[in-house]
């Protein structure tokens, strides 16, 4: 191996031995870390993120029609509204949000009407979607999950 390759080699792995020394001994210091999770009564909470998942459109016991997608997805961002505000959060601390979306060509427009109403911020949420073919409860047009932050 020629020598210009062996000493940045070398560079390299004292930096990453210094390194790992430095997280090691950090790590000592503070005790191992764990992805510590604890139930809200809601959201699980993680450090100082709030998972919260699976909120459906339509749940029968809540209300007898289906209805369409903008009664859904106002049903589903006003119940993450109020879980995150019981776990410390708010809307404005959504970090990321999921949409899975039954015929998103049909649905799409008034999802995102709806969704618009509720993310208001000039910086949004980063956000994701799929198609769905459909959930366990028919009638159900679109399920959500989001990430926020809390102090």
């Amino acid at each position: 191996m020629p020598k210009s390759q062996n000493s940045r080699r070398t560079m390299f792995q004292a930096a990453a031995l210094g390194l790992g020394g430095a997280v090691a001994a950090h790590a000592q210091t503070l005790g191992a870390w764990s992805p510590k999770k604890a139930s809200t009564g809601g959201p699980i909470r993680s450090g100082h993120l709030l998972f919260l998942g699976g909120i459906g459109g339509w749940y029968p016991e809540r209300r007898k029609e289906a209805g369409d997608i903008k009664v859904q997805m106002k049903s589903v961002l006003e119940s993450m509204k109020s879980a995150l505000e019981k776990a410390g959060s708010s809307l404005d601390n959504v970090l990321k949000v999921s949409v899975a979306l039954v015929d998103p060509e049909a649905n799409w427009e008034g999802m995102n009407e709806v969704y618009d109403q509720f993310f208001t911020g000039k910086v949004k949420p980063a956000r994701s979607y799929w198609g769905a073919t459909g959930f366990r409860r028919k009638g159900q047009l679109c399920q959500v999950d989001c990430i926020a932050y809390v102090d």
